[in-house]
């Protein structure tokens, strides 16, 4: 088959690769057929996570039709169209059974390699690591997908297959995000980072009942969708003094209610903190530019919530001073998308949500590379590249 192979820091192509097999009774096979690009790749094709291997198959985000089941699948036929969350889960250990699906302690097959860093390892993901699994990637014309009928979620008729591919990832971590927020009716909600997960964050809060989201960034035609689709209040960050004091000033003194940060470790920034810590990033004295999250914690109400949807790594001044006095609860995960998947197609269904919208660019996947060279310099205003395999 043909899939999208990482080689190397920022060496991508495409190639021939063996098709997969179904290796346990429970896995199924999915013929792809929509895949697409995600921000949490960049910082493994830019060398700041490690764990990659030379022709690995990438890419976690994806639907697709199943065409060979297990022995031992129950639930799901050949023939479904299904949307399968980026994050396996085994939906029998402690955490699957708690609807905390990303901390599966079953689906990685190398928890020696995460182990040393967390503590305790997560669940497997596709196309992301050896340390988190090693599983060949989505970015591919099949993907093998362990544990069928927990993962794989039949699409409902009257759901596009480019609806369907955001509730792999993009939606179900945005609305993780927004969920952590804990909402009341009326509560400001702002977001760092308008891209897809950041945009499904911020339509989500308002689902939930924020009267206002504020969405932060610096691409104006990302700003522009925001205001769109679920009429957000926009901050160009590079337009203002300080985002603290501009969030301060909309919101009365007080500061947001809840603060969600979509942008991870190679976050953007102005002034001499930007230029701090890219020097040590390239150093590799730390893998984060932390950028956002520090400013959510300094803007977010006392009493507040932030909510962290952002990969990163080893971040250097980590402002835990203010966590501690304004009494902040941070909440964060890797998206237990299983939990998420049947709200998300209500929303669709029911009209309040269209996450399409997200497509700039629709590509064979042959032009894979070219896909994320747009994705990664937002050439084009490029929000999501999609792939056709």
């Amino acid at each position: 088959m043909r899939a999208l192979c990482w080689n190397g820091v920022n060496d991508l192509s495409v190639e021939t690769v063996d098709d997969p097999k179904l290796l346990n009774p429970h896995d199924v096979i999915v013929a792809v057929t929509l895949t697409t690009t995600c921000g949490s790749d960049l910082h493994f094709i830019d060398g700041y996570l490690p764990g990659m291997r030379e022709g690995d198959v990438f890419g976690h985000e994806f639907t697709g039709e199943i065409v060979h089941i297990g022995p031992e699948v129950r639930q799901r036929k050949v023939g479904e169209r299904v949307t399968v969350p980026s994050f396996i889960g085994c939906g029998t250990c402690f955490y699957c059974t708690h609807d905390m699906y990303s901390l599966c302690d079953t689906t990685n097959p190398n928890p020696e390699l995460q182990q040393p860093l967390f503590g305790y390892p997560t669940g497997g993901i596709y196309g992301y690591t050896h340390p988190f699994g090693g599983y060949q990637g989505s970015h591919a014309q099949y993907v093998r997908v362990p544990f069928g009928d927990v993962n794989c979620f039949p699409v409902p008729e009257g759901i596009t297959d480019e609806q369907a591919l955001f509730c792999s990832d993009a939606v179900p971590t945005g609305l993780m995000g927004a969920d952590f927020c804990d909402i009341t009716p009326g509560d400001t909600v702002a977001v760092w980072g308008s891209g897809g997960v950041g945009l499904m964050a911020g339509h989500s809060a308002r689902l939930l009942g924020a009267g206002r989201v504020i969405m932060i960034d610096r691409i104006p035609e990302r700003l522009a969708l925001a205001r769109e689709h679920f009429d957000a209040e926009t901050v160009d960050y590079t337009a203002v003094d300080s985002v603290q004091e501009t969030l301060r000033e909309l919101t009365g003194g007080r500061g947001p209610d809840a603060c969600i940060d979509a942008v991870g470790m190679e976050g953007h920034g102005t002034g001499l903190q930007q230029i701090y810590d890219r020097a040590k990033q390239l150093l590799r004295l730390e893998t984060d530019r932390a950028t956002a999250l520090r400013q959510a914690i300094l803007a977010c109400r006392k009493g507040g919530v932030v909510s962290v949807l952002g990969v990163y790594g080893l971040t250097d001044k980590f402002p835990m001073g203010a966590v501690t006095n304004k009494g902040l609860t941070i909440r964060t995960a890797q998206q237990h998308g299983q939990r998420y998947v049947p709200r998300m197609f209500d929303y669709i269904q029911q009209g309040d949500l269209d996450p399409s919208y997200l497509i700039t660019h629709d590509l064979p996947l042959e032009q894979g590379v070219r896909g994320y060279e747009l994705f990664k310099n937002k050439s084009q205003g490029c929000v999501r590249a999609v792939f056709r395999p």
